[in-house]
């Protein structure tokens, strides 16, 4: 027997306010981030540090599931992405690098960033000399590669149903949250604006310590200095929820983690440094500037302190202390003359940044032969000990006791 019209007709006013699945506006909110929260999670485990950097290998069940959610959530092909960001740590801050804010623009970066993804996808050459690796088979070439869009399509019809009209809302939702956070915010301020543990050779930063919201990539700068490594945090007040997931795969045989930052090993002091000695410096070389730079802050926060106390002008070397434990090449044009004015008013600072810099040179140096670099890393110690700066001189024990 056929419905009456108004039956029929009512039913479809109540789908398109409800949908199948009535529920309150602020469980559809909840739905809607934990969707998008799992697309993040599938972007930074298995695009980003599976995929493009070979830190974790994951078993066939949370790949392909990560392989099928990428689909229906943003479209995107896996050769494709890991290109895109292999090339960005290759040609990182130089006119190639796919999206860098440093030569394109923060706001281009952060508004258009998706636009460059996909101008760069459309790279052959970026494809085939970066994209090695990635998965090859019947599903990829046959599903997710040659129908990207009905994945998303996908989505839409599933929020559609599962919510009526207010599901093309959440659909719109979780398409624009990897262009806003990943393409945008990582991509963008994640290389303009934050805080540095290290100083890497890029211009990479730490957007917060606690990575929830983009899954860990938050920690940008700690990623740059070891790519390579599975786990975004280094320090002890830093979560990484990305890392939190990879530990509970690992427990159940979903994930074999390859790769995690070095720590700096100490032992007893040695009375002079050792060829052990340089390895420990050089493999751990973005730790130990990290000490070396909390010597330089500190001593510049004393002859701060020294210079109030005696009510004398300190306003030129609070301008340069940001600046005084950095790389050379990194200090921008309009605070240089500061940094000078500051290294000439205050010997002890500048013989801190001068033989930060000859310390540098040690792993820079390729041409030196290993029993000379150890001779030169005694020489340096034995100069720093003698310098009469408390700061050198601790450092400079602290280093002797280092280990590989």
């Amino acid at each position: 027997m056929l419905l009456p019209d108004w039956v029929v007709l009512n039913a479809a006013i109540d789908w398109l306010g409800h949908g199948l699945w009535n529920i309150a506006w602020w469980e559809i909110v909840l739905y809607t981030l934990a969707t998008t929260h799992v697309t993040i999670a599938a972007v930074t485990i298995f695009l980003h540090r599976s995929q493009a950097h070979r830190s974790v290998d994951l078993h066939a069940i949370p790949s392909h599931f990560f392989r099928f959610w990428l689909w229906v959530g943003t479209g995107m092909l896996t050769k494709e992405w890991v290109a895109i960001h292999r090339k960005h740590h290759a040609k990182c801050e130089t006119a190639d690098d796919p999206h860098s804010p440093q030569t394109r623009g923060l706001d281009t970066v952060m508004w258009r960033g998706a636009e460059l993804y996909r101008a760069e996808a459309k790279n052959a050459e970026t494809l085939k000399k970066f994209g090695h690796g990635t998965p090859d088979d019947w599903v990829e070439r046959n599903v997710y590669s040659r129908f990207p869009w009905q994945g998303v399509g996908l989505m839409l019809v599933l929020d559609l149903a599962l919510f009526g009209a207010i599901g093309a809302a959440v659909w719109a939702v979780q398409m624009l949250w990897i262009p806003f956070w990943a393409a945008g915010v990582v991509n963008g301020v994640g290389h303009y604006w934050g805080y540095r543990n290290f100083e890497a050779t890029d211009a990479s930063t730490n957007l917060s310590p606690w990575g929830v919201i983009i899954g860990g990539e938050e920690l940008h700068n700690n990623h740059h200095t070891y790519p390579t490594s599975a786990k975004f945090s280094v320090k002890p007040y830093e979560f990484d929820i990305g890392w939190v997931y990879i530990s509970l795969m690992k427990k159940v045989g979903w994930a074999t983690v390859k790769k995690v930052p070095p720590k700096l090993l100490r032992g007893d002091v040695k009375p002079v440094a050792d060829e052990k000695t340089l390895e420990a410096l050089i493999a751990n070389r973005y730790e130990v500037m990290a000490g070396y730079a909390r010597g330089v802050r500190q001593a510049c926060k004393e002859e701060i302190a020294a210079l109030q106390a005696r009510q004398a002008d300190a306003s030129v070397l609070k301008a340069a202390k940001r600046w005084l434990h950095r790389d050379a090449e990194k200090v921008p044009a309009n605070a240089q003359s500061q940094l000078a004015q500051a290294r000439a008013a205050h010997p002890a600072l500048d013989k801190m940044v001068t033989m930060r810099e000859e310390l540098r040179q040690m792993w820079l140096n390729t041409t030196q032969s290993r029993e000379q670099l150890t001779a030169d890393l005694q020489a340096w110690c034995r100069r720093a000990e003698e310098s009469g700066i408390a700061a050198l001189r601790d450092f400079s024990i602290s280093l002797r006791a280092a280990r590989a």
